[in-house]
């Protein structure tokens, strides 16, 4: 970020104009780009979307309400290891709630918040499209972990804290 607000570093424009070159409509390129920008920036704050809508010429509405949409985008600053709960029916009925609790419990923390020292954050998340391995969690929009037990989620904590 800059003292005007958030730019992309001059390598990211490059990733940018890439990105940009194949899609036939700029606004099809919004996905790939808000990803970018998380990458960049580290979350999508607001002056973030600002300044992808400015560079991209969308509305901010339209920029806005497809990053809220999207549980791989974050809207707050995340922790260390951010832990996406899936709470559709699917995971639900398997223990997605106990799931959820116990990590409540282990960290001191509820879904939207984030611990002290900044390792974990928590969020529930409509749905990780894994449901028959449900319950499902995620770490940092990439780790997958599933048919998860009270047991196997805390042993992960402990994996994770260890890092």
């Amino acid at each position: 970020m800059t003292a005007e607000g958030p730019r992309f570093s001059d390598a990211v424009l490059v990733e940018y104009r890439a990105i940009l070159a194949r899609y036939p409509e700029r606004r099809a390129a919004l996905l790939p780009t808000l990803w970018l920008a998380q990458r960049e920036f580290g979350w999508l704050s607001l002056p973030v979307l600002e300044y992808v809508a400015e560079l991209m010429e969308l509305p901010l509405a339209w920029v806005t309400a497809t990053a809220s949409f999207y549980t791989m985008y974050w809207k707050q600053p995340p922790g260390r290891w951010h832990l996406q709960v899936c709470r559709n029916l699917p995971c639900a009925l398997r223990g997605a709630d106990d799931v959820r609790a116990a990590l409540e419990q282990r960290l001191g923390i509820c879904p939207g918040e984030k611990t002290a020292d900044g390792r974990f954050s928590l969020e529930e998340v409509e749905c990780l499209a894994s449901c028959d391995t449900a319950p499902v969690l995620q770490v940092n929009n990439s780790e997958y972990h599933e048919n998860l037990t009270v047991e196997r989620t805390l042993a992960l904590i402990e994996r994770l804290a260890s890092t």
